[in-house]
């Protein structure tokens, strides 16, 4: 007789009966969920002993954030299904329902942009630009993704998301116009880091300024200049100038003249030529000869033109390439009796008596 008053007890204009099978689809979808886990989880650990790869730890974290207050309201919100309760009470169930699933999500991507920063920054070479570039960049994702979940909560419960999104448009775009300059500086800092137009240790050329790179940060540029000072250059003025890399240089070339005296006679003219491929010659795999050419007359010299290219890019290395060649030009030009010609001007008296 109890049991059959409690199967017709009416509460809501639900039977007693339905409030027992709704509690009991509850506990046994509570059940479900906590012994799949635990069979997944299981298994997983037992792949990861076997395997070197981080992917299986990756899954089995995603599984074992999954928390029981995450099945137990689907569980509820599965249950109730069935009853006819008060529309405000399933309001409320639908909301916390929503929420939970949402938050799982958001939870579960952040671990995934955790898991690709690590795999990033642990192939990387151990720059700490690199490394802080990939962290701000992880950070706001993480921002974006609690901002579109949380319209997506608010948007299926019925509030307008529309003027809240359209006054979030207008307070960023006030934002963005108060600091433009240095929300430029931030949004080239991310294009350096895509594109690589250069790395902290390449030797750089913007403008008039030259130096190696030190270090590439959110908003500005560290350079060393030749003169040993540290340089400030903002990354929008690196982005939107014209930009020289020697460091990625496959070789250098000089082209550069010589001029001997008007003095030196045609024989010693003519040595010239295979003198310049010997003196080459003897310099090995550090130089390579292009062309010699008696390029023309000039004011006070007779121009000889010569170019030539390295393998070597190192501007220290080539400097002391075009040293050796100076010397052994030098060398063989006062051997032969070749001088050298220098800005030199004739001046003519006229020896005409005056009628």
């Amino acid at each position: 007789m109890l049991w059959e008053k409690i199967l017709s007890f009416d509460l809501w204009g639900n039977s007693g009966e339905n409030y027992l099978r709704s509690v009991g689809l509850f506990v046994f979808l509570i059940l479900v969920f906590f012994l799949t886990q635990k069979i997944i989880t299981a298994k997983i650990k037992k792949v990861t002993e076997k395997t070197k790869n981080d992917v299986d730890d990756f899954v089995l974290g995603v599984i074992q954030d999954i928390k029981p207050p995450f099945y137990i309201f689907i569980s509820l919100y599965i249950a109730i299904q069935p009853l006819n309760l008060d529309p405000t009470f399933n309001k409320v169930i639908y909301g916390t329902f929503l929420l939970v699933i949402v938050v799982q999500l958001i939870l579960t991507a952040q671990r995934a942009i955790d898991y690709v920063m690590r795999k990033k920054i642990i192939t990387g070479d151990g720059d700490e630009n690199r490394e802080s570039m990939i962290s701000t960049l992880g950070q706001i994702a993480k921002w974006l993704l609690w901002i579109v979940g949380a319209l997506l909560v608010l948007s299926n419960l019925g509030v307008d998301v529309t003027s809240l999104i359209a006054g979030l448009g207008i307070g960023g775009i006030a934002v963005a116009l108060a600091a433009q300059n240095i929300l430029g500086d931030v949004f080239a800092s991310f294009s350096i880091y895509v594109d690589k137009p250069f790395e902290v240790g390449d030797f750089i050329k913007i403008n008039k300024d030259m130096g190696t790179v030190l270090k590439i940060g959110i908003k500005t540029t560290r350079i060393k200049t030749l003169k040993g000072n540290e340089m400030s250059i903002p990354n929008k003025k690196l982005t939107d100038a014209e930009l020289h890399n020697f460091t990625r240089m496959e070789e250098r070339r000089k082209i550069f003249n010589v001029g001997v005296a008007y003095e030196t006679p045609k024989e010693k003219l003519e040595k010239i030529k295979p003198m310049m491929i010997e003196i080459f010659e003897s310099l090995g795999d550090k130089a390579r000869l292009e062309r010699v050419h008696f390029k023309g007359l000039g004011d006070s010299s007779l121009n000889f033109e010569i170019s030539f290219s390295s393998q070597e890019t190192n501007f220290k290395e080539f400097m002391d390439i075009i040293e050796d060649l100076n010397f052994n030009i030098f060398e063989r030009f006062s051997a032969e009796g070749i001088n050298f010609a220098y800005p030199t001007q004739t001046i003519h008296l006229s020896n005409e008596k005056e009628n």
